[in-house]
């Protein structure tokens, strides 16, 4: 295989990104990184068009190519109707990231089932169904791709009242090995970032106790951005991650090297 040399490392020019749940929060910021490199960018939303429109327009207007495209990712049929949409439109899917979910709160006591069954399906079923179908289509079409699936540092930490999301995160994880296992004779390679805390607008007010908490356990002294897990997912859906399939990247400021006790 020809080495790229490394001005194009990062270069996705030509290739064609589906973001989940890129309306808002942490996709907003992987959509516009991505199409800064190059990438024409499908921007997902489930419920809420005006913010994927947002950023669309963010995206257009820095001159980069993106499109808003609207599933229920929970349903089958939907995603497959969405893979195709992105195909028709941008071109076939070379780079999919797997952000969309949820993040509720429910202690293991109080939970009811609807609500636990709910978690799960958004934070893991979702990966799974638009997986098999960007991977189905990569098969079809004789075409290599790289998946990037967004988990988190509660897959492996525990924290209160999330056990339906840690449990979903933490399948994730797994799930990105087995599929990096199974895809890569395809040539798709599978990954996965996992983000600490990720900073946004009325986070520090509504939550001061836990912000103050986290930057004072992380040895890098600041909460997340966007920008940092966006850059993860840059870098792994890259020329420059091209050996590199099956991984957890852990993109937390540092805060697991803290110790327990």
């Amino acid at each position: 295989m020809r080495t790229p040399p490394v001005a194009s490392l990062l270069d996705l020019t030509g290739t064609t990104a589906l973001v989940t749940g890129a309306g808002s929060g942490i996709g907003t910021g992987i959509a516009a990184r991505l199409a800064e490199a190059g990438a024409r960018v499908a921007v997902h939303f489930h419920t809420s068009r005006a913010g994927a429109d947002a950023v669309v327009a963010t995206i257009t207007q820095a001159g980069g190519q993106a499109r808003a495209f609207g599933a229920d990712l929970t349903r089958p049929d939907e995603v497959e109707g969405l893979v195709s949409a992105v195909t028709g439109t941008l071109g076939a899917v070379d780079i999919l990231v797997n952000n969309a979910g949820t993040y509720p709160l429910g202690t293991i006591i109080d939970v009811d089932f609807a609500e636990w069954q709910a978690v799960v399906s958004a934070n893991l079923s979702t990966v799974h169904l638009v997986t098999q179908a960007t991977a189905r289509a990569l098969r079809e079409a004789g075409r290599p791709g790289a998946i990037v699936n967004i988990a988190s540092i509660e897959a492996s930490n525990v924290a209160p009242a999330h056990s339906h999301y840690i449990a979903a995160k933490a399948g994730v994880v797994m799930y990105t090995r087995s599929a990096a296992r199974e895809l890569g004779p395809l040539g798709i390679r599978v990954n996965a970032v996992s983000p600490g805390l990720i900073g946004r607008p009325g986070l520090a007010e509504a939550w001061p106790q836990g912000v103050q908490a986290y930057t004072a356990a992380t040895p890098l002294g600041r909460l997340g951005e966007f920008e940092d897990v966006a850059d993860a997912c840059l870098f792994l859906a890259s020329p420059a991650a091209r050996w590199i399939t099956g991984v957890e990247l852990i993109v937390d400021g540092g805060v697991l090297t803290n110790r327990a006790y």
